[in-house]
């Protein structure tokens, strides 16, 4: 991504300098944990971090951070790998990258900034051949039954390819794909569902039988991957159209 993604007034571009990367540890510390201060880890050092901002105020809206592995020999490294195990993915011969920390501003309800970072997402992934994508796709709070009908639609629907499930690692986890047997409320449970985890879904992409209790970040998430071979063609022209 060697050019900013522009849509309207909205832009994607790679932190540059110290204070980008400020900026976006502000924006994570006030999206997951409230307030002012920030929110970072040896993981920010590792990373590229994209910053999603108003063309005319420059206001960030949005970011996230990628982590390129050369295969999935590599997922030792990975953020997610502290919280699940990842040994199936080992056998992954392709290149990945870990997407993480993704948010935007709780006050911005624009449908493009998600569109946008997508677009910058698949500009990347095309640049560097990526074959996996993957990250921790979270809900907000750590009370798993306010997000029961959500969990569902993931157990009876997306749940991993069997020779690329994550095992348990976590101590405090809660293993939906195990304890929900009722049929959920589809309608209720796409609300409750975070848009980047639906994004991700509507691509093909998948998710761990359990989610992690995340009491530090405030989350439960789930482990989710994304196969680029396994995105539907209409899509994947739409991504590119956004890509530029």
């Amino acid at each position: 991504m060697q050019e900013a993604v522009t849509s309207g007034r909205l832009s994607a571009r790679f932190a540059e300098t110290e204070a980008d990367l400020r900026a976006a540890q502000r924006l994570r510390h006030l999206c997951f944990q409230g307030g002012e201060g920030l929110d970072a880890d040896r993981f920010d050092a590792l990373c590229r971090h994209v910053l999603v901002e108003e063309a005319g105020s420059g206001r960030l809206v949005c970011t996230f951070r990628l982590l390129v592995l050369n295969s999935g020999a590599e997922i030792g490294r990975s953020y997610s790998a502290q919280y699940y195990r990842l040994d199936p993915l080992e056998a992954f011969d392709g290149p990945m990258v870990e997407m993480g920390r993704f948010c935007i501003h709780p006050e911005v309800r624009d449908a493009d900034v998600l569109r946008v970072a997508w677009g910058a997402m698949t500009r990347f992934v095309d640049e560097n051949g990526i074959e996996m994508l993957f990250g921790c796709s979270s809900f907000r709070g750590t009370e798993a039954e306010a997000y029961l009908d959500a969990f569902g639609m993931l157990a009876a629907h997306h749940l991993a390819p069997k020779r690329w499930l994550p095992r348990v690692k976590a101590a405090d986890v809660f293993r939906f794909a195990e304890r929900l047997r009722r049929a959920p409320d589809r309608r209720e449970g796409l609300r409750r569902m975070p848009p980047l985890l639906k994004s991700y879904l509507a691509m093909g992409g998948w998710v761990s039988d359990h989610a992690v209790v995340d009491r530090e970040m405030n989350t439960l998430h789930v482990f989710t991957g994304l196969e680029i071979s396994a995105v539907p063609e209409g899509r994947a022209r739409a991504l590119r159209a956004l890509a530029g």
